[in-house]
């Protein structure tokens, strides 16, 4: 997690624009203003590479949507923060260091400036080379939204906008709506998973599973610009995606 121990070890003059920049600085202005009291040293001055750029606006567009959509119904509750610290811990397994940060984007998301589609919009066009990432995404929308059993229908309305935005298509969309809503049988969510049907061929399951495990990979997905803090999620996504091929596999007789 480069960028972050930059931010937090006082490096300076490091943002990005837009809705997501004006986030950014909310969350982390005060250590750049901090650090440029500091008299200039070279040791002192850490550059950031674009691949810092890129996971610290991955970093920050997360957990800004993630706020938006916890207040999808006007207000955030203790127990809809809770499920987006839940997340922190459990599936990103982040250190106290990194929660701090990512609290404190969530929470300056929910009185910062810019709408829930600027965001999506802004973070698209960072990561429209990578629609990887951009399924991921969407597949952690869905994870949060369902953590407590359900998701509700401004949540939802939420999730589907922003995959218009990033271009999925609905077919994805709702492989991954009834993989979290409850509405398919285990069996079925395994298809779901590889983003096929139930109808696909051995073939059609083999190239999805090979084309999957290859972009799903937690190298590929850093290699392109998501950060280190969430590679947990990405290792747990691919460790999915192979068990989902096995349980078809073994369904099916696949060799």
């Amino acid at each position: 997690m480069a960028w972050l121990g930059k931010l937090f070890g006082g490096a300076v003059g490091f943002m990005f624009g837009g809705p997501l920049g004006m986030i950014a600085g909310i969350a982390f202005g005060h250590m750049f203003d901090k650090a440029d009291e500091v008299p200039y040293q070279q040791s002192q001055r850490t550059a950031y590479t674009t691949l810092d750029r890129e996971q610290m606006l991955f970093f920050v567009g997360a957990f800004s949507m993630l706020a938006r959509i916890a207040a999808a119904d006007g207000s955030v509750s203790t127990h809809e923060r809770q499920k987006v610290v839940e997340f922190i811990r459990s599936d990103l397994r982040l250190g106290l260091r990194e929660e701090e940060a990512a609290l404190r984007v969530f929470d300056a998301a929910l009185t910062g400036g810019g709408t829930f589609d600027q965001f999506a919009a802004q973070f698209y066009q960072n990561f429209s080379h990578a629609p990887n990432i951009l399924q991921l995404m969407i597949d952690i929308f869905y994870r949060v939204a369902a953590a407590d059993g359900q998701i509700n229908r401004n949540e939802e309305e939420m999730i589907r906008r922003a995959a218009q935005v990033f271009h999925l298509p609905d077919s994805f969309v709702e492989m991954l709506c009834n993989r979290y809503g409850g509405c398919a049988n285990a069996s079925d969510k395994a298809y779901a998973i590889l983003n096929v049907t139930r109808s696909a061929t051995d073939d059609e399951i083999k190239r999805a599973y090979r084309k999957l495990s290859i972009e799903f990979h937690p190298d590929t997905l850093a290699a392109k610009g998501m950060g280190e803090e969430f590679l947990a999620h990405a290792t747990a996504k691919f460790r999915e995606i192979q068990q989902a091929y096995e349980s078809i596999k073994k369904e099916r007789g696949i060799k």
